[in-house]
């Protein structure tokens, strides 16, 4: 059985991520993992996220011995098609106008992998999210106030984005912002470490 000690590392840069898996008052490392992003042809976005959380994590693994390490993804799915980052104010208005009105499903993947075993625990938790009606004028004020030009999808639920939703359907809320928290903690205390932690 795997100790409370050992190290836990989350391989990502991701500030959003990061400031999530401190709710769960472990003390963790970070890494950046060098993946290619691309999808496979044909591959499904739920598969996407599913490859690239093992694949962040396996990316950095050769530099943590007896390591439990921690990848994510997440991808927002629309009609068929998977949303990039708008990137510029411009086309983040155009993203919420296209969304208006309608559901969302952001795909997140979750792997845990012991470097000890090489085994990995990879999963996708998805959330759907509705969107009420939005009329020009608030898309643009939402957009200029909150600025969400790094997040796909074009809005940042842990801020003045909540307000643009009529509904969300998840198990875990969390998986929103990119990390499920939830079955994240279900899984590290599968691999021997207590959450919360026994101080």
């Amino acid at each position: 059985m795997p100790s409370p000690e050992r190290s836990v590392i989350l391989a990502s840069t991701s500030p959003y991520r990061a400031q999530l898996l401190q709710r769960l008052a472990l003390p963790f490392g970070t890494d950046a993992p060098t993946v290619d992003e691309g999808p496979y042809p044909g591959e499904a976005p739920a598969d996407l996220v599913r490859r690239l959380a093992e694949a962040k994590a396996r990316a950095v693994s050769g530099r943590h011995g007896d390591a439990l390490i921690i990848g994510s993804d997440q991808n927002a799915a629309h009609a068929g098609r998977i949303l990039g980052k708008p990137g510029d104010e411009t086309s983040a208005r155009e993203q919420l106008a296209m969304l208006s009105g309608g559901t969302v499903t952001f795909h997140t993947g979750l792997c845990l992998l012991d470097t000890a075993t090489g085994e990995a625990q990879v999963e996708e938790i998805p959330c759907r999210v509705t969107f009420r009606d939005l009329d020009a004028a608030e898309i643009a004020a939402y957009v200029r106030q909150d600025q969400p030009l790094d997040c796909a999808g074009s809005f940042r639920s842990e801020g003045l984005g909540i307000s643009l939703f009529e509904r969300m359907d998840t198990e875990d809320p969390t998986a929103l912002v990119g990390l499920p928290l939830i079955r994240l903690a279900a899984l590290l205390r599968a691999a021997g470490v207590s959450v919360p932690p026994r101080t």
